[in-house]
């Protein structure tokens, strides 16, 4: 029996989107949700108390991190992810998967989720995407190591921190989801590059075939974590429209508590590859779209009959002093905000939901661009709150239009006014 269970409320009229309720062993997620992720137990700079008051109900982490510090044994006598951050709801842990394509293929290539809409421009680092996404910057490059070797069995890497040398598999990959005790885990995979060619894709997709076996047997043979973890199978297969079929056919066939959708898009490829999967997913099993954060993507995935989305992009672009607002990505070091004293909350501005982003008082624009500009932390602090809260507020707006039944047109008014 299943440590979750996922039923859906109700379903779009006109596309696959859904609202459901996604019942966890620490409590209850209202589906489609976003999942802040706190990448070493911490959604950075961000109190669990303000991500509650933003209205987040589920936290991610990541294995291979917390892995490498302070080790998954120190989390276990804290009693688990949730008691050692401090965070009394849901959580989830990915499976160290993406760290291969981030170590590996990808290192030292400015490799992202969207590496077609990668330009030369950047800002201390930072890289945009046209529509000022950061989808690249320093931190994210430094916070692996340089090394990654793929085979059948696993993947050798060293750290980041020391130069270590490490060793995952999925049978370890599952072991230390089981010590970290996350309600929800992903099977181990190999994320690879969008760039790859089709043999590879290929070759790729059948390893994490065979590693989401090996994944499921370790976690079946854990009986007490079987109890109160769920484990969901990784769906690979590129930019392939058939890979991504055959793929979502045999991890739908094994027998996870749910499904992931992983791998790198470019914006072109993401909706063929992302409906040839969905449409050989089972109903009943809630579905997570990994590493997808872009406000358009997510409502696209939504509209697909995903549950679920994580991403690092609404803290990693806050560090940088940028902000989501219904006009689309705002720079707050540009000239134009040393003198704007309009409300921070009034970039929100959606309707019927409240504009409250953890804040007792609204702070100006003005005030938040000087702390950018002056290199203060409660700069970015600021900024990422406000990002995720936006996101939050996004993917509920989306669950109550599709209650409502006018999830379309809710849709077309957001991407119609911030593209």
């Amino acid at each position: 029996m299943s440590a979750i269970s996922f039923t859906i409320e109700k379903r779009a009229p006109r596309s696959g989107a859904r609202a459901g309720i996604l019942t966890t062993p620490h409590g209850v997620i209202k589906t489609p949700a976003f999942v802040p992720v706190g990448t070493k137990a911490d959604v950075k700079g961000i109190f669990p108390e303000q991500l509650v008051s933003i209205g987040a109900e589920v936290v991610l982490a990541n294995t291979y991190h917390l892995y490498l510090q302070p080790g998954e044994k120190i989390v276990q006598d804290a009693g688990g992810l949730g008691k050692f951050m401090n965070w009394s709801g849901p959580t989830m842990t990915d499976s160290g998967g993406f760290q291969v394509f981030s170590l590996g293929a990808a290192f030292g290539k400015g490799i992202s989720k969207f590496k077609d809409f990668v330009s030369p421009e950047s800002d201390e680092g930072l890289t945009k995407s046209k529509h000022g996404l950061a989808v690249f910057d320093e931190d994210l490059a430094t916070s692996h190591g340089k090394l990654a070797i793929i085979d059948d069995e696993g993947v050798s890497f060293t750290s980041h921190i020391n130069g270590s040398l490490h060793r995952f598999t999925p049978e370890r990959s599952v072991e230390i989801q089981h010590a970290l005790g996350a309600d929800m885990f992903f099977a181990f995979d190999e994320c690879t590059s969008p760039t790859e060619p089709y043999e590879y894709q290929r070759e790729a997709m059948e390893r994490t075939h065979r590693w989401a076996e090996r994944s499921l047997k370790a976690h079946r043979q854990n009986s007490s974590a079987q109890k109160k973890q769920a484990l969901f199978g990784i769906v690979q297969g590129g930019r392939f429209e058939d890979l991504r079929k055959e793929s979502a056919c045999e991890i739908a066939s094994l027998g996870f508590d749910g499904i992931g959708i992983g791998g790198s898009f470019s914006k072109e490829d993401m909706r063929g590859a992302l409906r040839a999967a969905v449409g050989e997913l089972p109903e009943e099993l809630p579905r997570h779209f990994l590493g997808i954060g872009e406000p358009g993507d997510i409502l696209e995935g939504i509209a697909n009959g995903m549950d679920l989305f994580d991403c690092v992009a609404a803290t990693r672009i806050g560090r940088h002093g940028s902000i989501y607002t219904r006009q689309g990505i705002v720079h707050l070091k540009n000239e134009k905000y040393r003198n704007d004293f309009s409300p921070l909350s009034e970039c929100m501005g959606f309707v019927n939901l409240s504009s409250d982003e953890g804040f007792t008082k609204p702070f100006t624009l003005a005030y938040v661009s000087h702390l950018i500009r002056s290199g203060e932390m409660l700069g970015p602090i600021i900024c990422s709150i406000h990002n995720i809260g936006f996101i939050l507020q996004l993917v509920a707006g989306a669950r109550q239009a599709i209650l409502d039944g006018k999830f379309d047109e809710y849709r077309a008014d957001f991407v119609r006014e911030y593209y």
